[in-house]
């Protein structure tokens, strides 16, 4: 059988997506060493740093209603490429912590729609068959760990003040490849495409939402509270550098291999599986990190919680977000996930480690991911009752 042809805008894809991925990898670990300096107290650091997963609540379904709307996806994406370069300059000249703030609103309100924009272009571009998904998207993976490791050295010479220029040269990187895009024809539907408002009735893509919800919830004890759990068992700061390393290169090994492992295993049970892996992962993360050896197994497992994860969610959504709601499906997909998903986990997860101690972080993340579990097997069992 032959192997379907790449999309004729890999390139653009793959370079958006190391230049996307790669300014988040440089300002979220490094942006609030960047607000310290400046001056900014702990809770304005806090806020600061929030406003990138509060404003994936609002932006991406602005942004994704004009762009299937009007059915001009490159254009929005071009736009909020240049809107996201020319806002984030605003941090050069802004002097005082509510200065900061509006730029942090109004840059992020940009860079919100960024993510689920480029998806559905490629997506579209695909026309259905995800053979070459994953190693596109693996791109995503690769300019994250890239960017993270040469800016850690860059700032180690330069300073901290230099994060900004960084982050603006790969904003600038963005806006380039969004340039390089063009809209892909939409092939004609098979079937009526159902309205927006009469999919999110369905008990079927509630259960999915509900499912990334508490997935995505479960993670902000990796991504909130995973590099402090582990200086406070006594692991040096390179040993916590080398274990996010790990588990960034075992999701690009997955991303690598998704097409033959999607084919052989099927969307559904991949889907399940890695909620379940989820469960355990945290719980080895939350009893049993004293131990290297089990701290690099459930790093490797990144693979399957986000890897995975992010993969069958988005195979999942071409049954009901695809052709003219393929914009709108990815922005409720990263609003519903990781802009209420993200935030509600971080809120939650805070009280628990605040009142009970890192371990039930762990344990209620476990929990969070068994529920994502059964929420996704209804999802799959009602969809199949609907007759589709």
């Amino acid at each position: 059988m032959l192997r379907p042809a790449w999309p004729d805008q890999s390139f653009s894809f793959a370079l958006f997506l190391f230049a996307y991925y790669g300014y988040v990898g440089v300002f979220s670990p490094y942006g609030s060493l960047y607000f310290a300096e400046l001056g900014m107290s702990a809770a304005q650091i806090g806020l600061l740093m929030s406003l990138m997963q509060v404003m994936r609540i609002f932006g991406p379904n602005l942004w994704g209603w004009i762009a299937d709307h009007r059915q001009q996806r490159v254009l929005v994406l071009r736009f909020t490429a240049a809107a996201a370069v020319l806002s984030f300059c605003g941090l050069f000249i802004a002097d005082g912590f509510t200065q900061v703030f509006i730029v942090m609103v109004v840059f992020n309100l940009f860079t919100s729609a960024q993510g689920p924009l480029s998806e559905a272009l490629m997506l579209s571009s695909m026309r259905g068959d995800l053979t070459h998904y994953g190693r596109l998207r693996l791109w995503g993976s690769v300019g994250f760990i890239v960017a993270v490791s040469i800016a850690g050295k860059l700032l180690d010479w330069q300073g901290i003040r230099m994060l900004p220029w960084i982050a603006l040269a790969l904003l600038s990187l963005v806006l380039i490849a969004s340039l390089r895009m063009r809209e892909s024809a939409e092939p004609a539907p098979a079937r009526p495409v159902a309205a927006m408002s009469e999919l999110l009735r369905r008990r079927d893509v509630q259960a999915f939402f509900l499912s990334t919800f508490l997935m995505i919830a479960a993670h902000a004890a990796m991504y909130v509270f995973y590099s402090l759990y582990l200086a406070q068992i006594g692991y040096s700061k390179t040993v916590i550098g080398l274990m996010w390393s790990l588990g960034v290169v075992a999701e690009i090994l997955f991303f690598f291999w998704q097409a033959p492992i999607f084919r052989r295993i099927g969307v559904e049970r991949l889907m399940l599986a890695s909620l379940l892996i989820g469960v355990v992962r945290f719980l080895m993360i939350g009893f049993a990190a004293q131990s290297l050896f089990w701290l690099l197994v459930a790093q490797v497992l990144h693979a399957a919680t986000f890897g995975v994860h992010h993969s069958a969610s988005v195979a999942t959504m071409q049954r009901w977000f695809s052709g003219p709601l393929q914009a709108r499906g990815q922005a409720l997909f990263i609003s519903i996930s990781y802009g209420l998903g993200g935030s509600a986990g971080g809120l939650l997860l805070s009280v628990f480690w605040d009142t009970f101690g890192p371990r039930a972080v762990y344990l209620v993340a476990a929990v969070l991911c068994a529920a994502g579990a059964g929420a996704a097997a209804m999802s799959y069992r009602w969809h199949k009752n609907f007759g589709e």
